[in-house]
């Protein structure tokens, strides 16, 4: 019997530890293993695309254990009533093969972008930054306000979207949050008006294209850019001349994968880019002056959600009484009996008494 975590199982291990708090440990268990990045194996994740979305798989183990995620990313899903993204994974043991947790990931793959997101600003924006943009306001966008506000001092969101009613539904989840209650909340009637007055400025569209959400008249020093939504080939958010501006660095989670996938991939092969892990391991420098200009291009990497699934297994075990399970292994008698175990005659029988 595997361990199984559905949509009302990750509901309810949240709400018992609180979103924000929830965030908060995952980012830790996340910054943990960027430590360990020697240990992992490392690969750009298998993307599937077509003409309105793509659909992906994302691998790694540390030699103990191994997970994997599906994933997908389709922007039109929500005109038909349906989810841009959804997704679900496995942790498994490396030294049987054997699976230990089959988990929904569509809602953690949002608490873990949030937590990467609040955990890179922790190591790029200045410890001073209080107000943050939002640009934005669909799915990911509640997930990124409780990070921040949790994790980087976040107390002023100056919001914008394109779809009014996103703004909308934004601030009224945002508003109906008891422990968010002295965060300041601002709409604004465009990108440059929600960066106006901005320390950090976090994009989180979702158009599957190459988009123009920020440039760099937007831009001031200072400011750090956490760039979530540009995330597979030709979807970007950052218009080019921006990655140019003087006194900016760029750090990226994996960069063969961001070369491909993220705001750089608009760049030169030679174009500089820091390795997140590099700065969790001290070995490269983050934000060095208070008018330096970061960007943390974010895409996701599957070390980040190896690190969810390994957390929810550990949260699952703290109760074990609420853990459910499914029967995705078969248990025999002989396990070079496969067939006996499971489609012959003596197992259908054992079938037939017990159901």
């Amino acid at each position: 019997m595997i361990d199984y975590i559905g949509v009302s199982d990750i509901l309810r291990l949240v709400n018992r530890v609180g979103t924000g708090a929830f965030i908060e440990r995952l980012a830790n268990e996340i910054e943990h293993d960027y430590r360990r990045w020697s240990e992992f194996e490392k690969s750009a994740r298998l993307a599937s695309h077509s003409a309105v979305g793509v659909i992906e798989l994302m691998p790694t183990s540390d030699g103990r254990l191994y997970s994997f995620k599906y994933v997908n990313g389709h922007p039109k899903n929500t005109a038909a009533g349906l989810l841009t993204v959804t997704a679900f994974g496995v942790l498994a043991d490396v030294e049987t093969g054997y699976p230990l947790l089959l988990s929904e990931l569509t809602v953690t793959t949002a608490l873990r972008t949030a937590a990467m997101s609040a955990l890179a600003a922790r190591y790029l924006a200045r410890p001073d930054a209080r107000a943050m943009a939002l640009i934005g306001n669909g799915a990911q966008s509640e997930f990124q306000a409780i990070g921040f506000y949790r994790m980087a001092g976040i107390r002023e969101l100056r919001l914008f979207d394109t779809d009014a009613k996103a703004t909308a539904k934004l601030e009224q989840n945002l508003r109906s949050i008891p422990e968010l209650g002295d965060l300041r909340i601002v709409r604004a009637a465009s990108s440059a008006a929600a960066c106006k007055g901005a320390d950090i400025v976090t994009t989180v569209t979702a158009d599957k294209r190459n988009a123009v959400i920020l440039t760099p008249p937007m831009i001031v020093p200072g400011m750090h850019l956490n760039a979530v939504g540009g995330d597979c080939p030709g979807k970007t958010e950052l218009h080019p001349d921006l990655l140019r501006m003087p006194n900016l660095d760029v750090f990226v989670e994996y960069e063969p994968q961001s070369r491909m996938e993220g705001e750089i991939q608009q760049m030169d092969a030679d174009y500089p880019v820091t390795e997140f892990a590099d700065l969790v391991r001290g070995t490269a420098h983050g934000r060095t002056n208070t008018t330096q200009i970061t960007v943390f291009d974010s895409v996701g990497f599957a070390l980040e959600d190896y690190s969810a699934l390994r957390f929810l297994h550990g949260l699952l075990n703290e109760e074990r009484g609420f853990a459910r399970q499914i029967d995705l292994v078969p248990e025999l008698d002989n396990p070079k009996d496969l067939y006996g175990g499971t489609l012959g005659q003596g197992a259908r029988s054992r079938m037939r008494r017990t159901g």
